[in-house]
């Protein structure tokens, strides 16, 4: 496996690996990988020849007094576990290899973004499909793979994709999730031991409503607000927002009548962290 730094470089490679006639996956990350990456690189090995695992925490996706200066890193620790997966080439760029200084161009979207994370994040999703747009022309990706726990983000890029005409089959996986229920995330690192444990309100209200759900209920301000009150016990959570949204368009829904995600954003003290389910009515209960 390489670590490669340049786009020079990395295209170069999969100009190889074309005229070998190779498929190509294309895992984007920001680096500090887990167990939650770790499947999606397994995933993207199983289903490609090569496989290019990005690593670059993209400056572009983080607000004002967001986390950009202290998002954990440690490359060396991520190439072991790309490694380990079954990845070919680990693209790990500084920004200004990404950013020209002068650079004035971005990829935005409309609707999808301003809900939820887009809400209280105006600037986030201009960056994600920036960077995300940009990963897509330097490595020509056949797949691309992101993770179901970043449900917008999913959904996002999906759309923009779609909208783009880009010839990228866009692959969700699943949540992975720790012995106790806590969606793995970089930003877990960040969590005290008290805080840790109060993050596992997160998991446990979103449960409370998805047995709702199951249970039969279709009003979803019952299960917004049953999910709601279950999150205040926690004197730790403070809410950023709980939302049920149509799958697809992710405009709130008043009745559930067809697929829906559940999504949360709560602060545990300072650290931001999001989990959901998808619900999709008659069907049974996903594992």
């Amino acid at each position: 496996m390489q670590v490669v730094k340049t786009i020079e470089e990395l295209r170069s490679i999969v100009k190889w690996w074309r005229g070998e006639g190779h498929s190509v996956g294309l895992v984007p990350t920001m680096g500090y990988l887990h167990e939650g990456h770790k499947s999606l690189i397994v995933k993207a090995v199983s289903e490609n020849d090569r496989v290019v695992v990005s690593d670059f925490v993209n400056p572009t996706q983080f607000g004002v007094n967001e986390d950009l200066s202290t998002y954990p890193r440690d490359i060396d620790r991520d190439a072991a576990l790309c490694e380990e997966a079954g990845a070919d080439v680990v693209f790990h760029p500084e920004p200004e290899e990404m950013y020209f200084p002068d650079s004035c161009t971005f990829v935005d979207m409309d609707h999808l973004t301003k809900g939820l994370c887009g809400k209280t994040r105006p600037t986030h999703f201009k960056g994600v499909c920036t960077v995300v747009s940009k990963l897509f022309n330097i490595v020509t990706p056949d797949r691309a793979y992101f993770g179901e726990k970043d449900a917008q983000q999913l959904a996002v890029i999906r759309r923009m994709v779609r909208d783009m005409n880009f010839n990228i089959t866009i692959a969700g996986c699943p949540i992975v999730r720790e012995e106790d229920g806590l969606a793995m995330s970089s930003r877990n690192t960040y969590l005290s031991p008290a805080e840790r444990k109060a993050a596992l309100i997160l998991h446990k209200s979103l449960m409370l409503g998805e047995e709702m759900l199951q249970a039969g209920e279709r009003d979803a301000g019952k299960v917004k607000n049953a999910i709601v009150e279950h999150m205040k016990t926690e004197r730790l959570a403070r809410i950023d927002y709980v939302e049920l949204v149509d799958a697809d368009s992710l405009e709130l829904v008043k009745t559930i009548t067809g697929p829906i995600l559940a999504a949360v954003a709560v602060y545990i003290g300072k650290t931001r962290l999001i989990d959901n389910f998808s619900f999709n009515p008659g069907q049974e209960k996903r594992e």
